[in-house]
């Protein structure tokens, strides 16, 4: 039973770096249970496996524990900006409005590309979070250097993942472009 307390204590005094990690994986296990089926190779080949990708497109297993790095890592960072403001306040409105409005177009990526299936704008969307995360990152640097630090393998991950992006939709036409 005091192992059980000792939890219970460690999670009670850190609830908010602990939620702070928690919110945006909520994001991105949602979409991946969602999009499963897209992803997921069954009997058939799934929707995914038939897209012409690039030689350097890593296996699927490496997406769900990649994005789950990332995601807590960005977390914790939001943990920090908003612990070195001391909450949400005037201080911290720039930069935790920018995580939010970043997390949000990280999110959205995963719904045009699998369930719209429109390459063109998945690539536009990917383009302009890149650019919300890096002023994100900026912005949580000139708060605190450890969080925006914690960003920078999003933004490496981001501008891999907008090549992906980009060479899935160069390579791969339209559904309907295909039928004529």
């Amino acid at each position: 039973m005091e192992g059980i307390g000792t939890i219970r204590t460690f999670i009670m005094a850190n609830w908010q770096a602990l939620g702070s990690i928690i919110l945006p994986n909520v994001g991105g296990w949602a979409n991946g249970l969602y999009f499963a089926g897209q992803i997921r190779q069954e009997k058939e080949k799934a929707w995914y496996d038939t897209l012409k990708k690039p030689s350097w497109n890593p296996p699927k297993w490496v997406f769900g524990p990649a994005w789950t790095v990332l995601y807590s890592g960005m977390g914790y960072a939001s943990y920090l900006v908003w612990e070195e403001c001391g909450g949400f306040n005037e201080d911290s409105l720039v930069p935790l409005s920018l995580y939010g409005g970043q997390l949000l177009l990280n999110w959205a990526w995963t719904p045009i590309f699998f369930g719209m299936k429109d390459f063109k704008l998945a690539f536009i969307e990917i383009s302009v979070l890149s650019g919300a995360a890096a002023a994100t990152t900026f912005s949580f640097f000139s708060v605190n250097k450890t969080a925006g630090m914690l960003l920078l393998p999003y933004l490496a991950w981001l501008g891999y993942a907008s090549s992906l992006s980009y060479y899935i939709w160069k390579n791969n036409p339209k559904p309907a472009d295909k039928a004529q």
